[in-house]
């Protein structure tokens, strides 16, 4: 098959989808596909370009990537190496070499890559892609409205407000919430921006922190205990998998740095309560209709209750990312991996 694999894009989580992007591709290669990675936001050549003979030159064409570094990208200094410099999102040429492909990896992630908006764009041009629907991405991408959406379906998850910048807040007495709490931004991943706030002197950075990303926050509840995650293929849940830092909290650097966190897969927790997380898991895909892979990152107290934190509609495909490890676990190789990920957006 010819196959763009979209990675890149402007946002926070840019390096990881190259990472992603390039690790998919190099896998798919090996299947004998013709794959293109190609960066959404910097595109491919010139306007105009021809075109005709991309994908069999494809292993010369196809994005250079290295990994993943220990900040998150100055979008600014992406913006401006651009060669256009306009002001559409989509790179030359990526929607026509879209059309071209067979299917559409999507090795996004964050804000334009795995809210939606992409994939409505593609369903217009009748672009085939991997993952969810765009309405499905854009609700589990806003966690405001997917923490509604668990509560309303009897999910548990932190207690917790949202606010605007607009609307901001500064007194932490006047949230109604208390301490610790989280303060995060709504939309983001790889836990760019994301405080824990133990005293009222905190609060104020912490939503500094995170407004320097989103113009929307969420305030919940720290859970205090151990973390866990839960890949979901095709209503089937994956092992458990257990998120163990070495210093500090799951934050950027501690995703990405190899050796920064130790990850147990199956995790070690009574066979009830993997299983009742293992449901919990496929109830959060169902509720949002994320009907090919999603993965659904869990916190289990110190008194033994689950609480699910988020769902992730494109999960990472990077060396040190949690779906291919839980793969690996069942005996799926990272090749077969991105085959069946395929295979399932394919259907009818």
């Amino acid at each position: 098959m010819r196959i763009v694999v979209l990675a890149g894009g402007l946002n926070t989580e840019r390096d990881v989808s190259l990472v992603t992007g390039s690790m998919v591709s190099d896998a798919l290669r090996r299947r004998g596909h013709q794959v293109l990675l190609l960066d959404v936001f910097m595109g491919c050549g010139r306007a105009g370009d021809n075109l005709e003979e991309i994908f069999e030159k494809s292993s010369e064409t196809s994005l250079r990537v290295t990994g993943v570094p220990d900040t998150a990208p100055d979008l600014a200094q992406i913006r401006a190496q651009r060669e256009d410099q306009s002001d559409c999102f989509f790179g030359p040429n990526v929607i026509s070499l879209c059309k071209m492909a067979d299917i559409v990896f999507l090795a996004l992630h964050g804000e334009n890559g795995e809210d939606g908006r992409i994939q409505a764009v593609f369903d217009l041009f009748g672009i085939r892609y991997t993952g969810s629907n765009y309405l499905s991405s854009g609700i589990a991408m806003n966690k405001k409205l997917a923490k509604q959406f668990f509560a309303a379906n009897g999910i548990p998850t932190p207690c917790g407000i949202s606010m605007k910048k607009s609307e901001c807040t500064a007194g932490f007495a006047q949230t109604g919430m208390t301490l610790p709490c989280i303060v995060k931004p709504c939309r983001g991943g790889s836990s760019v921006g994301i405080s824990i706030v133990h005293t009222p002197d905190e609060y104020e950075t912490a939503l500094n922190e995170a407004f320097r990303w989103e113009d929307e926050v969420i305030i919940e509840s720290y859970i205090q205990g151990r973390e866990f995650s839960i890949a979901v293929i095709d209503s089937k849940a994956f092992p458990v998998i257990e998120i163990a830092p070495l210093e500090g909290f799951y934050d950027y650097k501690n995703k990405y740095k190899p050796g920064s966190t130790i990850e147990t897969c199956p995790a070690d927790l009574p066979a009830e309560t993997a299983a009742k997380m293992q449901n919990y898991a496929v109830a959060v895909a169902k509720v949002l209709g994320l009907d090919t892979y999603s993965r659904v990152d869990f916190m289990l107290s110190e008194d033994n209750q689950i609480f699910c934190l988020e769902a992730n509609t494109l999960p990472g495909m990077t060396p040190t990312s949690l779906l291919p490890q839980e793969a690996k676990a069942v005996g799926m190789s990272f090749e077969d991996l991105c085959e069946k990920l395929i295979q399932l957006s394919l259907r009818p």
